[in-house]
């Protein structure tokens, strides 16, 4: 195989305080979010994917397969950064981390992985069938969290708006899911084809999310639409950086092998990037490689030997720290207490350069 960009041996920042600070919050949201009986043998598969517990349903031993709880987070983040009620943010943060896992389940059904967060995926260990209606029952639980809202002191009008920008935000997601989907068959895939892709697929969610906390905590249209368009350029940073770690991370951070996306042919970025960027013997070589049904090893060291050349991983990392950038200046105008400030900076520099 190529070598990996030198940088990939250090060791990236750690994860923001915030994450840790809102940990029980959202545990607390979930908890009254997942009902323990109402989804009968979906409890099981449910809860393991969320990963409260093993596949024999006892407690997980660690919390390693329980993800970062991103989305969640940073509508939390967003809610308490403008001095709203953080008990009122609670339904709300839950039905979105519901949303998300929804879409994990059915996306490794559809990209056929048999491994996430370190541990064997719901469809390879319960059969493709039900890992589908597991996922459909998570997102009908998100559904029904965000309408608990009202329960929480939310007012109805409010309660309705943030439940259609969630439900808008997953149809984009679904959207992008079938873009992706889609440049799986084609090789003439532009980075702006891509850049669209993930808006959809990664940053609607991520979007929705501080959107969907200011709107719980003010009812300024303009500082409702910054954080909006500080989620947008935030889901950029972290898929481009997610589709270089997907090719030049460290395996024992990530819990992913660094070959799999181009074993796969996925188009994430750096394929995009090279199929754009290539020419002569070596578009020659990438068009032949991805026209493949399987890929073995000599195939994967051509293309990541072809991405060395073009300097994909180089570009990949600029256009990440240009999304960092964008999302830093998205907030300027919203005024700020300091520790929200220095957060927001925290939590961009993780997610533009993380390890993991």
């Amino acid at each position: 195989m190529s070598s990996q960009p030198s940088e990939s041996h250090t060791p990236g920042p750690p994860l923001p305080g915030m994450f840790a600070r809102y940990t029980d919050l959202v545990r607390q949201g979930l908890t009254a979010a997942v009902p323990d009986s109402d989804l009968s043998d979906l409890n099981l598969p449910i809860q393991y994917h969320l990963g409260w517990t093993d596949k024999d349903g006892n407690l997980a031993a660690s919390a390693a397969s329980q993800g970062k709880a991103l989305r969640p987070t940073l509508c939390m983040f967003a809610c308490e950064a403008l001095e709203g009620d953080l008990t009122q943010a609670l339904s709300a943060a839950a039905s979105i981390e519901l949303v998300h896992n929804f879409s994990l389940i059915h996306d490794d059904i559809q990209d056929q992985d048999l491994e996430r967060r370190h541990q064997s995926t719901v469809w390879a260990l319960w059969g493709q069938p039900k890992a589908l209606v597991a996922g459909d029952a998570l997102q009908s639980v998100g559904d029904l969290s965000m309408l608990r809202s009202a329960q929480l002191g939310v007012p109805p009008e409010t309660v309705m708006r943030v439940s259609r920008i969630l439900t808008g935000a997953y149809l984009e997601m679904v959207e992008g899911q079938c873009q992706d989907l889609g440049f799986e068959s084609r090789t003439a895939i532009t980075t702006d084809d891509y850049l669209h892709m993930i808006a959809c697929k990664t940053g609607a969610l991520i979007r929705s999310s501080v959107e969907i906390g200011a709107v719980l905590a003010t009812d300024d249209p303009a500082v409702a639409n910054s954080f909006a368009k500080f989620g947008s350029y935030l889901g950029r940073a972290f898929q481009i950086r997610d589709d270089y770690l997907g090719v030049w991370g460290d395996e024992n951070a990530t819990g992913k092998s660094t070959d799999n996306d181009i074993r796969r042919r996925k188009k994430s970025f750096p394929a995009v990037f090279a199929l754009e960027r290539a020419s002569g013997a070596a578009r020659d070589d990438l068009l032949r490689i991805y026209s493949q049904e399987e890929l073995d090893d000599c195939d994967v060291e051509r293309v990541m030997a072809i991405m060395d050349e073009l300097g994909a991983s180089r570009y990949a990392e600029q256009l990440t720290q240009q999304s960092a950038q964008q999302a830093t200046r998205a907030l300027e105008n919203v005024e700020l207490p300091p520790w929200a400030r220095e957060e927001v900076d925290q939590l961009i520099d993780f997610l533009a350069n993380r390890q993991f």
